[in-house]
């Protein structure tokens, strides 16, 4: 596999294909600015910059090296806190960080630096706030405010990538990566036919796009895996395409790319993507991935499934589309057949008739698995509710509908009453679990309460769940 760091080609033969970026730079590398706090994506003392060609220039993410394999790495370009300052200057933004007391024991400092170095160069955007930028950074000191300050105080920063993008489009020219070390195997397959082919031949092997669920197999629960495919360079699967109809995503598109084209399809989709994972998680994690591994707790498919999503599937002789609610069909079990991908999500655009409330509830606010996700998608005509989709997350063995609760509100009059009667009928929907993030009693309160602050809502009234919860009883 070949890679540039600081501009410079890399080249590794023989490589696990689990082994983590981070423990490559700490321990092969000797760049022991990259710090492990976590070891699951969660704190980004690890974060470092990964560039891909995009044109003319490079475009930068910062990501949790943690969790990213190494063969990840194939053919784009990395940053690390020790590239910021090759002649030990500190750059503009770590100067800005030194002179205002940005660091107390040092420990996640790095990670803040690389996380607020993509702002300065674009990787997320520069008017992107930077307590958003830092939603994924830790600091166990809670010297948050001087790092606050010194990222609002240092604008875009300008990087010569002439060099680089060269570099990358040789890259770019060469066939699909694989290894083997022993009896294990990864591949990095460029197009769609390819990757049919290896799953047919392969068909017990791990798909991983972003890296975010299946790291935590490695590093935490110490899973071996023996065949991995991994679907970064397969640029048919990267797509968006916005239309009047609807928006249509590649698998592999990262909710930090998709964020704009859910945003437009309802401000409560984009809300609801800016509180998936910090930063780091959203620049690797893919919309696919998120609907792919099944999890009953993950935040997109509960939004997807209510705004009426289909899924298409891929295998090398078909293909089949189906309602995105189809696709779970029990915990750990999904309706996608060993040689077959996730290729595309399709979702309609909301018509002038919707009414939607998406609600992501977590012990806090940034940078936390859900308890509940709850999203709600109402047809108002003339002050009736002539058509209802609701699904919930974190409330069953999948992300699933409420036939009840909708039976209910269809029909009915838009007014709380309803709304109230409704959310009796929730009750019955749905059986949810105890767990660490909140009680079965818990989860079936706050998302019964859910549905009347739809109605308050839609009245201009902002309102707590907890408000509801009180008033309601």
């Amino acid at each position: 596999m070949r890679f540039l760091l600081d501009g410079e080609l890399v080249e590794i033969a023989d490589v696990d294909p689990t082994a983590t970026l981070l423990d490559h730079l700490r321990y092969t590398m000797r760049r022991t600015g990259t710090k492990e706090g976590c070891a699951e994506g969660d704190c980004g003392a690890c974060t470092v910059l990964l560039g891909d060609l995009d044109g003319d220039t490079v475009a930068w993410r910062a990501v949790n090296a943690c969790i990213l394999f190494l063969p990840m790495l194939h053919g784009r370009a990395l940053l690390t806190v020790e590239s910021l300052a090759p002649a030990d200057a500190l750059n503009p933004l770590q100067a800005c960080m030194a002179a205002n007391g940005s660091s107390q024991c040092g420990f996640c400092t790095p990670g803040f630096v690389m996380s607020l170095y993509g702002r300065c160069v674009g990787a997320c955007g520069h008017d992107l706030p930077v307590a958003d930028v830092l939603a994924g950074n830790l600091c166990r000191c809670t010297g948050y405010g001087p790092i606050l300050v010194a990222g609002d105080a240092v604008g875009p920063l300008e990087r010569d990538d002439s060099a680089t993008v060269t570099a990358l489009r040789a890259l770019a020219d060469a066939p699909g990566a694989s290894g083997q070390l022993g009896a294990r195997r990864w591949f990095a397959p460029r197009s769609c036919a390819a990757l049919a082919d290896l799953l047919t031949e392969y068909p017990e092997a791990r798909m991983v796009a972003g890296a975010t669920d299946v790291g935590l197999w490695v590093t935490k629960e110490l899973r071996t895996i023996d065949t991995l495919i991994f679907l970064g360079d397969i640029a048919e699967l990267q797509g968006i395409e916005e239309g009047p109809e609807g928006v249509r995503l590649g698998a592999v598109v990262r909710y930090g790319n998709a964020h704009g084209a859910f945003a437009r399809l309802h401000p409560d989709l984009g809300e609801l993507t800016r509180r998936i994972g910090g930063l780091q998680v959203r620049n690797a994690g893919t919309v696919g991935g998120n609907i792919a591994n099944g999890s009953p707790i993950g935040d997109g498919p509960p939004a997807f499934i209510a705004l009426g999503a289909e899924l298409t599937l891929r295998s090398r002789d078909d293909r089949r589309t189906m309602a995105l609610e189809d696709y779970f069909l029990d915990y750990g079990k999904q309706d996608r057949r060993p040689w077959e991908f996730v290729e595309s999500l399709w979702i309609p655009r909301p018509g002038p008739d919707a009414t939607i409330h998406i609600a992501k509830l977590s012990r806090r606010f940034d940078s936390d698995i859900s308890a509940v996700c709850g999203a709600f998608n109402l047809t108002v005509r003339n002050g009736t509710i002539a058509a209802a989709r609701i699904a919930l997350g974190g409330m069953a063995a999948t992300p699933r509908r409420a036939p009840l609760c909708e039976a209910a509100l269809v029909g009915q009059p838009f007014t709380l009453a309803t709304m109230e009667r409704a959310a009796d009928a929730l009750r019955i929907d749905y059986a949810p679990l105890s767990d660490v993030r909140g009680s079965a009693s818990y989860r079936l309160d706050a998302a019964v309460n859910l549905l009347p602050r739809l109605w308050h809502r839609e009245q201009g009234q902002v309102v707590s769940v907890l408000d509801l919860d009180i008033a309601h009883g």
